[in-house]
């Protein structure tokens, strides 16, 4: 009696947590379907067809049971992921910006890094590599919505 006791638990357990914490059709509950299916084997096979008809009905209303009682209580709401996306993607600024302009790293350009230029923040990419942040920075190019820098030139 323990052993189909242990087998309804068990099986009970993989099938909740295959429909909650990992869905598809996996391992989990393909375990907890034979876990059941094994207890009820032997519920046929200790006590009986009465007893094996009665213990598989009682299974399938407990299931049924609590795959609506977490809809009703909105269980699906708590797991499911709620955020919105209400970025957009950044300007290339080119309407504001031209070539030739300077400005400041504010990060380092590895190659890709934010820099100030006439005021204004900007991801900016590197033509020369890496860029310490306070590096002068000159515009060089737009390119697919992109700008590209250099570094000025320190002419004496």
């Amino acid at each position: 009696m323990a052993f189909i006791i242990v087998l309804t638990i068990v099986g009970l357990v993989l099938i909740l947590s295959e429909i909650f914490l990992i869905p598809g059709v996996g391992v989990a509950g393909v375990l907890g379907v034979l876990a059941l299916g094994g207890a009820c084997y032997y519920v046929f096979y200790e006590f009986g067809v009465v007893a094996g008809i009665i213990f598989t009905a009682a299974i399938v209303t407990v299931l049924i049971g609590l795959v609506i009682y977490t809809i009703k209580t909105k269980t699906w709401k708590k797991l499911a992921l709620n955020t919105k996306i209400d970025s957009k993607a950044q300007d290339s600024g080119e309407e504001s910006l031209s070539v030739g302009d300077t400005g400041k790293a504010v990060t380092r350009l590895a190659p890709i890094g934010m820099a100030r230029i006439n005021g204004k923040s900007y991801e900016v990419k590197s033509l020369e590599g890496m860029l310490d942040a306070g590096t002068e920075i000159e515009v060089v190019l737009f390119e697919d919505n992109k700008i590209y820098v250099k570094q000025v030139s320190a002419d004496f």
